[in-house]
């Protein structure tokens, strides 16, 4: 009987500690982890895998704790689609991302049919939220601004400030690019102002001289190019070996130090436009020391996906359930305290309050103006 008793014990003492066990909830972030766009997804990886930690280490999310899944998108829609589907079979409930407008705007439609919950952290392109309102989607939301926000304000700018000047308008055909140059044009041309010419380059290619070329030959004196950083330092770059001092401005693709690096001394003086610097907010300032104290420093996208997740685990914690449509409905019923200070959505999905500022890179570092 003794023989039967203990080994009875040490199964039921398993089967309780098994059913008693807290499961992980696994979320994911998604973003160019490989590429050309890879700083970024560096950023949005190590703004996640913090904000993971430190939820987890102060007792999770519902008594549970977070588990997290990477996705690598390469800023490519179609294989943001593959990462998005990948993520369903791994049973995520929510994603922080995409990066690139390209890929969070498809990659959403998966998410959608499969019930996850989407913050994006970067992507700007107003029919990102706009598009899913529209179909009546409430599960979409961005922790940026909006490239019609951003393109008001520069175009406004640059037709204040250029008066009388040059300008050209260079897009990257991409949805982020151009729907940034598109609006930038809208802004330029309500102020009264008209570009002297419009251009459209290829990404990933290595010789811009014969677009600096055009530029010469119109005279530019300003250039506002909506793409990425890779690009952008090609052209200041070739720009700059062919004799064109024009300006060159842009938008907040351009948050990243590699824009210095790539473009070496032809990076001082470039203009770009962003939110204002989280790094400097009384709220960032614990994330900020102990990135820093890692070797880490957390610019361009780190601080907003760390936001991304909070306000996810914040309204989990107060729906008491992950159920995305509860999740969702939560978020939009109250502001949420995160380390870019407190956010507000909107029905679509937006922050209720989004500012831009201008940056000016020098001796390769930027600042804000």
């Amino acid at each position: 009987m003794r023989k039967l008793t203990i080994p009875l014990l040490a199964a039921v003492a398993v089967a309780f500690s098994v059913a008693t066990a807290k499961a992980d909830i696994t979320i994911a972030v998604a973003g160019p982890i490989t590429g050309d766009l890879a700083e970024f997804g560096a950023q949005m990886k190590r703004g996640a895998e913090k904000a993971v930690a430190d939820i987890n280490k102060a007792g999770g999310v519902l008594g549970e704790q977070l588990a997290l899944e990477t996705g690598d998108d390469q800023c490519d829609p179609k294989q943001a689609v593959n990462v998005a589907n990948d993520l369903v079979s791994k049973g995520v409930v929510f994603v922080a991302g995409h990066f690139c407008s390209g890929s969070s705007i498809p990659a959403s439609a998966v998410y959608q049919e499969e019930g996850i919950l989407q913050i994006s952290p970067a992507s700007t392109n107003p029919a990102f939220t706009e598009d899913a309102a529209a179909s009546g989607w409430t599960t979409v939301f961005r922790t940026c601004g909006r490239d019609d926000q951003q393109g008001d304000f520069a175009g406004a700018w640059i037709a204040e400030h250029f008066k009388g000047k040059n300008v050209a308008i260079v897009d990257d055909k991409s949805a982020y690019g151009k729907g940034l140059a598109d609006l930038t044009r809208e802004s330029l041309h309500a102020a009264g102002m008209n570009e002297v010419m419009s251009e459209s380059i290829t990404a990933g290619e290595q010789d811009y001289t014969a677009l600096v070329s055009k530029l010469k030959d119109a005279k530019v004196d300003v250039i506002y190019f909506g793409g990425y950083h890779p690009e952008a330092a090609l052209i200041v770059k070739q720009a700059r070996e062919q004799g064109l001092t024009a300006n060159l401005l842009s938008g907040d693709s351009l948050n990243t130090l590699e824009f210095a690096t790539l473009a070496g001394t032809a990076a001082d003086g470039v203009m770009f436009t962003n939110a204002a610097e989280a790094r400097n907010l009384p709220t960032a300032a614990k994330a900020v020391e102990e990135f820093r104290a890692e070797g880490f420093e957390p610019e361009g996208y780190t601080l907003s996906t760390y936001a991304a997740i909070q306000v996810w685990a914040q309204a989990v914690a107060k729906a008491g359930t992950t159920d995305p449509a509860k999740v969702a409905e939560t978020i939009r019923s109250q502001s949420w305290d995160t380390v870019i200070g407190s956010l507000g959505f909107d029905e679509k999905g937006d922050l209720t309050a989004a500012t831009y500022v201008w940056y000016v890179f020098k001796d390769g570092n930027y600042s804000q103006m």
